[in-house]
């Protein structure tokens, strides 16, 4: 009788382990044979055939466990047998998988040995030990393919024993050429498919490097036509459209990031936002409960990365009001709309169940994502205990549930403890004065409010996220209905409420579109005049409320362009240009008079002041127009001696009271202007702005406006020419505005950075650094960011273009062509506000590419290969993104709108055109020509390329 036969009969015949392991140390005996190599593969492989019978049986695992402590089976004879075995399908069951290799890694454990000797016999060749890698590998790839289970841990058990084979790799000597360059794109395809733990992948990376070393210049010549043609052939597989990986982190982490910063189709507007959603959905063909667990892997990811430091640039709280306070109103508005296409909501409800029990698996990420809230928590002493004990995910699901995205029943199986969960505060204040939510809000900003309560009241607002949308919409209808009634008492109490706290409105920005808010603004500012007022005075300083208001917004969101509300356009320059200074003459007749009587009246000794017939006769955008020329005007007049130091003092002092200081943005502006254009000429506009900026009287909100220009313009070597004087001390103004900043003095710190207070030339490489780091994000498997309008602020389209390409191109050859299309199809058809960034997919289209495959034309085969191959990969993913994000705008906001510019369709045809135009000329264009005609899913969509 041989051993597999002893060991099937014995647990076919329910023979126990003990009485099994006595059987086969008899056989021994008998046999003569001793224990060695070949009774350890039959035991081992005797005993994994009957896991494929029966998948995680206990019995079984006793069999093994009691071996491997006995010495019968060698633990690495086991390993070897079982992760070969590992490779048939009948064996992969995600249970058994866990079992035989946590038995594999408890018995190298306990046993105290290195893995050579215990994983690996010592007498085993490089080669041996470099086969048993791949097949680790190999294992680990069908562990990430497994659906997840909250009963095993394949994946952590695989990546353990990946990095105990790895650490046997000692000598590589014997590995040809040939080998190598096997070994090696079956790392890089790991490192580049899966998601891997740091540990693993710094292994691995390692075991990458030392290969990489190992082969010559021409093995890695043959390793890139070898790659090229991979993808060629693999083209029929996954078409030029992509693979679209259902592991991707990447799509729907720039996806978020829009949401969460675009305002034009952001988290705020509502049907634009669904639309974006929609049509990333069906651009990457994603199954619902595919596309919900990227998306909830993605959201976790960018508040795992959020930073909790307590200034202005923590982020930490904004992505959690995004991700708890907005995102499942999205989720419940985004299954609606799909609706209409096909989609239950019970099928929608499936995929939400589906997205969060993969969620769940997700130990490492819900652990950043507590670590991160847990600093946030320290830095604010403001949370109730409440609050500060709540977990992220825990929130999340509340929300979800209270939205009725998914069920109770199956909400209280993610978390159990939910049920005991104390109600959140201001749903208990509320239940206690016997109205909801809103009406309790609504009763709280009032007038009569102190300033404290009011304080107080935002800052429970802000600690739950899901009250945010209730204070929105409170807010939206009393800036509404204030509007309408010219009720400037109570908006110029809810406007100081919203400027003087900054987080209020990023709450707003997320729930509505904050832009429809300046259109009131920007209403009233224009039109209104005190020429049948009361009380002029309270009136202005009111009104002056409001102008702040919409500076800071405008400033903030950075909405420069005009505003389109119910068919009426909004222009923003009378905000926006408050620091122009008119030369005298070319003001207008009314506001030329306007001028002279208001500088008589403020730099003139022998004025009597501001009366209110004065007030009653200017109207409040006159004088926010003429304010900096008055103040330039002024300065003047004290450099040529026609007013004394007093006079001017005096002067500043108006301006210092709530009658005029909301004019104050335009005039620092103007002053800071002047002075970098003249610096010693004008010697006393940098006292003035010390006087104002430095003043107790001065408005926080103007400091927030004014101290990131003013510390650009203190960076300049030219104003270290000032001298200290009794009226100027350069330092003091400095220490304002980092105080005001929230910013260290180190001018090392990160958020200088942030603040563009560094050099120009720094400035200039933003493009190219943004790049860069949405590329080392994606490397590292983390939701990468990039600000494209931003990007357009210190570069021309086509440069950024031309810059992006270069960046994609070294990537791309290093494997990395996914990330690559992702991040290109992102930048050139995700849909921004068209007057605040041009359309880039026409750009890239007429004016880059044609340029990018002149210059490829040039290059040598393998580069010239993969280049191309990456212009045929962005351009057939651009143009599908593109086809699905103009259908999803047209469908769900029900409008036809060109949001990028021009329809695909046109651009598709152009490029057709021109690409057959040069197909003879240019052998780039003609290969590019074939691969899109030949991709049958790309030609059903853009018919246009049919051969």
């Amino acid at each position: 009788m041989s051993f597999a036969e002893l060991t099937r009969n014995s647990y076919q015949r329910g023979v126990s382990p003990q009485q099994w392991l006595g059987l086969c140390k008899l056989l021994v005996q008998q046999q003569d044979v001793g224990v060695g190599t070949d009774v350890s593969a039959a035991i081992s492989n005797t005993i994994l055939e009957l896991y494929r019978l029966c998948p995680a049986d206990p019995t079984l695992r006793e069999y093994l466990q009691l071996a491997l402590s006995d010495g019968l089976l060698s633990n690495a004879v086991f390993i070897s047998t079982f992760i070969r075995a590992a490779r048939d399908p009948e064996l992969q069951n995600g249970s058994t998988l866990d079992m035989l290799c946590r038995l594999a890694l408890n018995t190298h454990y306990t046993s105290g040995l290195s893995p050579v000797g215990s994983i690996i016999p010592l007498t085993d060749s490089q080669v041996s030990v470099l086969s048993r890698v791949q097949d680790a590998l190999a294992l680990l790839r069908i562990a990430h393919s497994l659906p997840p289970s909250n009963f095993h841990h394949l994946i952590l058990s695989a990546s353990e024993l990946a990095i105990l084979l790895l650490s046997c790799v000692t000598d590589m000597s014997q590995v040809t050429t040939a080998q190598a360059m096997i070994y090696l794109g079956d790392a890089n395809d790991v490192l580049h498919s899966l998601r891997l733990s740091p540990e693993l992948r710094q292994v691995l990376e390692g075991f990458v490097l030392s290969l990489s070393l190992l082969m010559g210049d021409d093995a890695k010549a043959v390793r890139d036509a070898q790659m090229l043609h991979t993808m060629q052939l693999t083209m029929g597989k996954h078409d030029v459209l992509g693979a679209n990986a259902e592991t991707d982190t990447i799509t729907c982490g720039l996806l978020l990031q829009s949401l969460a910063r675009i305002f034009d189709f952001g988290a705020g507007s509502d049907l634009e936002a669904v639309a974006v959603m929609t049509g990333t959905l069906r651009w990457t063909s994603w199954a619902p409960n595919v596309f919900c667990t990227q998306l909830l892997v993605a959201a976790l990811t960018c508040v795992a990365q959020s930073s909790a430091k307590n200034d202005y640039e923590s982020s930490f709280s904004l992505w959690r009001a995004f991700v708890v306070g907005r995102l499942p109103r999205l989720l419940f508005a985004l299954g609606k709309s799909l609706e209409a296409h096909g989609t239950t909501e019970a099928d929608w409800r499936a995929a939400m169940h589906a997205a969060l029990s993969s969620l769940s698996q997700r130990s490492d990420l819900l652990a950043q994502c507590d670590a991160i809230a847990q600093q946030s928590r320290g830095h604010d002493s403001s949370q109730d205990n409440n609050t500060s004990q709540r977990s992220l995910i825990r929130e999340f699901v509340q929300q979800l549930l209270a939205v009725g995205i998914i069920e109770y029943a199956f909400a209280v199986t993610m978390d159990p403890m939910m049920v005991n969960d104390p109600t959140a505060r201001l749903q208990t204040e509320a239940f206690e004065h016997g109205c909801s939510i809103e009406v309790y809000l609504d009763s709280k900003l009032t007038l009569d409010a102190s300033p404290e309560d009011t304080l107080l009241l935002l800052e429970k607002i802000r600690q739950e996220p899901g009250s945010h949308h209730c204070f929105a919409d409170v807010v939206q209808k009393r800036f509404t209905s204030h509007s309408t009634s010219l009720d400037l008492e109570h908006l110029s109490h809810l406007t100081r409420t919203l400027y003087n706290h900054d987080f209020a409105l990023d709450i707003l920005s997320l729930h509505l579109k904050i832009s429809y808010l300046i259109c009131d603004a920007l209403e009233i500012i224009s039109e209104y005049d005190c020429e049948t007022v009361g009380d002029p005075q309270t009136a202005v300083s009111h009104l002056g409320d409001i102008v702040l208001f919409a500076e800071m917004v405008l400033a903030k969101f950075r909405i420069s362009s005009p505003i389109i509300k119910g068919g009426k356009m909004y222009r923003t320059e009378l905000l926006r240009c408050t620091s122009r200074v008119y030369q005298v003459d070319e003001l207008s007749p009314e506001h030329k008079s306007a001028f002279v009587t208001w500088f008589k009246a403020i730099f003139d000794s022998s004025s009597e002041g501001i009366d209110d017939a004065l007030l009653r006769t200017t109207k409040p955008q006159i004088l926010l127009q003429i304010s900096a020329t008055l103040f330039s005007q002024a300065a003047l007049a004290r450099q040529e001696g026609r007013i004394d130091n007093d006079t001017l003092q005096t002067g500043m002092s108006y301006f210092l009271g709530p009658l005029l200081r909301w004019t104050l943005v335009g005039v620092i502006h103007a002053m800071l202007f002047e002075i970098g254009h003249k610096a010693l000429v004008a010697p006393f506009h940098l006292p003035i702005v010390q006087t104002i900026l430095c003043s107790s009287c001065c408005p926080l909100v103007v400091r927030r406006l004014c101290s990131p220009s003013c510390l650009r313009l203190l960076s300049s070597r030219r104003i270290q020419a000032f001298s200290v004087t009794p009226l100027l001390d350069i330092s003091v103004i400095r220490a304002t505005c980092f105080q005001t900043l929230g910013v260290n003095k180190d001018p090392s710190c990160k958020a200088l950075e942030d603040y563009q207070i560094s050099p120009a030339t720094r400035w200039m490489d933003f493009p190219k650094q943004e790049i860069h780091e949405a590329l080392a994000l994606a490397r590292r498997h983390k939701a990468p960011r990039i600000d494209v309008t931003r990007c357009l602020t210190a570069t021309s389209p086509s440069k950024f273009l031309n810059l992006l390409w270069s960046e994609l191109s070294v990537s791309s050859s290093l494997g990395e062509m996914e990330t690559c299309r992702r991040l290109a199809t992102f930048v050139l058809a995700i849909p921004r506000q068209l007057s605040s960034a041009p359309p880039l997919l026409p750009i890239f289209m007429y004016n880059v590419l044609p340029s990018l495959i002149a210059a490829i034309d040039q290059q040598q085969a393998t580069e010239k290969g993969m280049n191309t191959q990456l212009l045929v990969t962005i351009i057939s993913s651009a143009l599908t993104a593109a086809l699905h994000i103009e259908w999803a705008v047209q469908t769900v906001c029900e409008e036809q709108r060109f949001v990028l510019g021009q329809p695909s369709a046109t651009v598709a045809r152009r490029l057709a055109t021109d690409l057959r135009g040069q197909k003879n000329s240019s052998s780039t264009s003609a290969t590019i020509l074939q691969r899109l005609g030949s991709s049958s899913a790309f030609v059903t969509n853009f018919p246009v390329f049919v051969m």
